[in-house]
């Protein structure tokens, strides 16, 4: 896999989650701790591609 498949990849996951946030967020009894988990691994695959980026 080269350097520019994976970041492709990578953004799909994030876009992927972020809409995932979006729609916990709007959901009524939303879990606060699932929404602060898919932040995270939000967060770590921006970092990943930060990274791969420079």
């Amino acid at each position: 896999m080269t350097i520019a498949s994976h970041l492709q990849e990578l953004r799909r996951k994030h876009e992927s989650l972020s809409d995932l946030v979006e729609r916990e967020q709007r959901s009524p009894g939303s879990d606060a701790m699932r929404i602060a988990e898919l932040k995270k691994q939000k967060l770590k695959l921006k970092e990943e591609m930060n990274r791969l980026s420079n």
